[in-house]
């Protein structure tokens, strides 16, 4: 909001785990008008509870919501791109099954050219590299640090 001026109308991009930060932002996107692009690998999408929930918010509010595993459809004309890590606390006896399964995952400057000319990153940090590469995760286009600044005031 602070960038964009607002919210409404805006599309985010979530590429990576279907996790608890994935959740939050289903379950306020579309109440603030924004659309909704999930990619995550099959076996990896997000909660199925929550899942219709957003669907029936998306119905109510008349945003869209897509579901996806391809990266690149998710990111197409997306303002947002976000991700988080890929093994959350208490899954690394997973990383390898992991980094397996989210292969082709990774936010790269290809993965923005799908997306809208305006297009920012976000990432609530940490970050590892296979998840964004320095060159997005250190552009002009990342809000990481803004968005860490910003949270701070959260906690």
């Amino acid at each position: 909001q602070e960038h964009y001026g607002g919210l409404n109308g805006l599309t985010i991009a979530w590429i990576g785990d279907g996790n608890n930060v994935l959740h939050s932002i289903m379950m306020s996107a579309a109440k603030l008008g924004m659309h909704l692009r999930i990619a995550t690998p099959k076996g990896f999408e997000p909660d199925l509870r929550i899942t219709q929930i957003t669907e029936q918010y998306s119905k109510e509010y008349g945003t869209k919501l897509l579901l996806t595993t391809d990266p690149l459809e998710a990111a197409d004309g997306a303002n947002v791109l976000v991700t988080d890590t890929w093994i959350s606390m208490g899954q690394e006896e997973e990383k390898k099954e992991r980094l397996k399964a989210f292969q082709g995952y990774q936010i790269t400057m290809q993965t923005a050219k799908s997306a809208a000319s305006n297009w920012t990153f976000l990432h609530c940090l940490p970050r590892k590299p296979e998840e964004v590469d320095d060159e997005v995760f250190y552009s002009p286009q990342s809000l990481v640090f803004q968005e860490a600044e910003n949270r701070k005031w959260t906690i």
